[in-house]
């Protein structure tokens, strides 16, 4: 390609965390009063306030997770940032990749990952684990010689990065087989489904009659899907289809990034909306590639809204008399460090202006004043 070539990542759930988006919903009212009308509660309030602690679960975290990376997404385009080449999102995420796409627009989202935190956690409960240290044919052994036979692979993060799910006896029960190896981790994960597993089959049909109501666009530009870790088809029918099936599939992100970056040589990523995950595996796994070597860049992810803070500290000829004087009489936080330090300060005995012939006078002892 003639130019850098750009991707921008979206997060999915587990990214989410009190206090998200709150410098962005000031700047797009309308779509903030669109959110609250379709899902019957304040999005900014369930996303910066959590009164209820909801944020965490699926039906609730799922909306907000889409619509805090949507109003990131927008905010990129109000501030006239070049978009990228190509977008991808992982799980959730992918719902924000479509929008951004041009798939479908912000309202139509809402409704789509509304119904589908819904369904989600009505689903039969299961449970997840993040198994670390070992590589995906090994852990797909392990799942073999362990005789457990409702646990399937979830997501695909990193070479020795994968997420089971399944059966939440089982998941429990596979820890053991995981801890016999060496250097292996076995991490269950707070979670109250069985997510891209066999168990999310019938949330898969419910949400396909569901999707039927809808409509959508062919992308604007390239969308990698989780369930294959190719561009997504042009055919309204096969979105749909991609979308049902991602349900209960394994996400496979790992080969997302390796396919970006070497098949469509982007070498500058950008994670839109809140934390740091996708960026992380990003840089770790690219160094891991052929021409891991060339020049790679991320976007430092921050709340696009907010402007950059840089606190600078003054040095030496910038002192004055009775400086810090009006710190010291007003804030008591700043005069009971301030006394502190002149306790030690007072206690110091070197062989040089502290030493006991150099004291200053008990009335001068307060330095500045």
């Amino acid at each position: 390609m003639d130019h850098q070539s750009t991707a921008w990542l979206f997060p999915g759930q587990g990214s989410q965390h009190k206090g998200m988006g709150e410098q962005l919903f000031e700047l797009f009212p309308h779509q903030v009063e669109l959110a609250d009308d379709i899902l019957g509660y304040s999005i900014r309030e369930l996303c910066v306030n959590d009164p209820e602690n909801h944020l965490n679960l699926t039906q609730y975290s799922q909306p907000a997770l889409f619509f805090v990376n949507a109003l990131s997404f927008l905010k990129l385009q109000q501030d006239g940032v070049k978009t990228a080449d190509f977008f991808a999102g992982h799980s959730l995420g992918e719902y924000n990749a479509l929008f951004a796409a041009g798939c479908f627009d912000i309202e139509t989202g809402i409704q789509l990952v509304r119904k589908r935190g819904e369904i989600m956690s009505r689903a039969p409960k299961g449970g997840m684990a993040a198994v670390l240290g070992l590589s995906l044919d090994e852990i797909a052994t392990l799942i073999r010689q362990s005789g457990l036979n409702n646990i399937d692979i979830a997501n695909i993060n990193m070479p020795t990065q994968t997420v089971v799910s399944g059966d939440k006896t089982e998941i429990l029960a596979f820890a053991e087989y995981v801890e016999q190896k060496p250097g292996a981790r076995y991490i269950p994960l707070r979670v109250s489904g069985a997510f891209h597993s066999r168990l999310m089959k019938q949330a898969a049909v419910e949400f396909d009659e569901f999707l039927q109501a809808f409509s959508f666009h062919s992308p604007r530009t390239p969308v990698l899907a989780n369930i294959t870790a190719q561009s997504y088809s042009s055919a309204p029918e096969e979105i749909r289809n991609t979308l049902v099936t991602q349900l209960s599939s394994s996400v496979y992100w790992l080969d997302i990034m390796t396919n970006l970056f070497t098949d469509y040589s982007v070498e500058y990523i950008r994670e839109v909306g809140p934390g740091q995950t996708l960026t992380r595996m990003w840089t770790e796994h690219v160094k891991t590639l052929p021409k891991g070597d060339r020049t790679v860049q991320h976007q430092v992810n921050r709340d696009t809204s907010a402007p950059a803070t840089v606190f600078m500290y003054p040095g030496q000829g910038s002192h004055y008399y009775h400086m810090g004087k009006e710190l010291y009489a007003d804030d008591q936080a700043f005069k009971r460090a301030f006394d502190q330090c002149d306790e030690i300060i007072a206690d110091l005995r070197p062989c040089g202006f502290f030493s006991g012939s150099h004291r200053l006078p008990a009335e001068q002892s307060v330095p500045g004043f």
